[in-house]
């Protein structure tokens, strides 16, 4: 598929009909932070350690520190070590400090604010290319006001890899196979999900192959460079650790990390639905689980790009069939982004005071349930 749009309207002009929806993007998430800030006010804690010094953001900045090989060691005798994290976020961080007064901390948050922009121009494109200019704008709104759309402005890495998810998706969407494949590398050093996109990138090329009886020598070097990061990292955890290929798999098993299919899952919310309260947030999984699937189905049955569904059906598989941090399931669908299409398309058909009320009230929970979560449990 190539964009349709005249080349002469070069990166000026598709920032220019970006503008409306990064223009919303930032309103939503600037709501989200100033709830966050009275919240946070109210209940005596800082916003700013809650958004770049606690959960994971802690672990990126002493990766950035002092490099790898740092860990803790549980009470039953479990170790968590900090080769779990991949390492482009902390590099960014220590690279944005060099140059800057910023700490590491506050390096990693303006790299997450400056990366979310990045993503929410990303989810753009890829929306009106497929579906047209008001869907972009929807679907990039709905990114921002996820309940959980407050990790988009955390030191965390969501944000990092779904700028870079998006863009190689993108490039993939329009036969830019080099760019995809380098986005798609940068992706796998950024999160073990990072997978994901290679075999987006694969899944198109082969069947493109099979289709067209060739190859071009971009699409083939973007094949071979798209695994190149994730590969990289991998391999170096198992060298250091001594484990070989297994050895990032053992460092993720001591986190309590795997995927079992979503037994472990299963169980957990079956759990919750033996006693009274707990059973509501049990039914509450549920169904949020179920309009996950039911979402998935619709992109599958709307006839989306072949990178898209296999991008967000492994994205998605893998957040909700591991086995550990179920509290963390809904940060870890933030990169499946392209469940909100069908949503936005909907959106993008009713009037625009009607869409914008709706997209107005879902900011307006977003940022307050974000404020309680944060204040609250939180991201582990």
């Amino acid at each position: 598929m190539q964009d349709p749009r005249p080349a002469r309207s070069g990166a000026a002009g598709a920032l220019r009909r970006a503008a409306p929806a990064l223009l919303a993007y930032g309103g939503v998430r600037a709501l989200g932070l100033l709830v966050l800030a009275g919240w946070s006010a109210a209940r005596g804690k800082s916003p700013h350690t809650l958004l770049t010094a606690r959960w994971d953001s802690l672990w990126y900045t002493r990766v950035a520190d002092f490099g790898y090989g740092w860990e803790v060691r549980l009470p039953d005798g479990t170790v968590h070590s900090n080769l779990a994290f991949f390492p482009l976020l902390p590099w960014l961080e220590r690279l944005v400090s060099a140059v800057s007064p910023l700490s590491y901390a506050d390096a990693g948050l303006m790299v997450s604010w400056l990366a979310s922009l990045c993503a929410a121009w990303g989810i753009f494109r890829i929306a009106e290319l497929l579906y047209g200019r008001r869907a972009g704008v929807c679907a990039v709104v709905l990114w921002a006001a996820l309940p959980v759309g407050i990790v988009q402005s955390m030191a965390y890495s969501e944000s990092l890899f779904t700028a870079l998810a998006a863009w190689s998706l993108y490039a993939v969407l329009t036969g830019r196979w080099v760019s995809a494949g380098l986005l798609a590398s940068l992706a796998g050093l950024t999160r073990p999900v990072g997978a994901a996109v290679v075999a987006a990138l694969w899944a198109t090329a082969a069947v493109q192959v099979v289709r067209e009886r060739r190859i071009s020598w971009r699409m083939a070097i973007g094949v071979l460079l798209a695994p190149v990061g994730a590969a990289a990292y991998v391999l170096w955890v198992g060298h250091r650790t001594g484990d070989g290929l297994l050895g990032y798999l053992d460092v993720q098993g001591q986190w309590g990390n795997g995927f079992d299919g979503g037994l472990a899952f299963a169980r957990f919310v079956g759990a919750k639905l033996t006693s009274f309260p707990s059973a509501l947030a049990g039914l509450g999984l549920i169904a949020g689980v179920a309009l996950v699937i039911w979402l998935y189905v619709l992109c599958v049955r709307r006839g989306q790009p072949l990178a898209l569904l296999v991008y967000c059906g492994i994205v998605v598989a893998l957040a909700l069939c591991a086995s550990g941090y179920f509290g963390s399931k809904p940060r870890l669908l933030l990169p499946a982004f392209p469940l909100l299409l069908p949503v936005a398309v909907a959106l993008a058909r009713l009037r625009t005071g009607r869409a914008a009320a709706v997209l107005g009230g879902v900011a307006a929970a977003s940022a307050v349930y974000g404020a309680f979560w944060l204040n609250g449990s939180g991201p582990p």
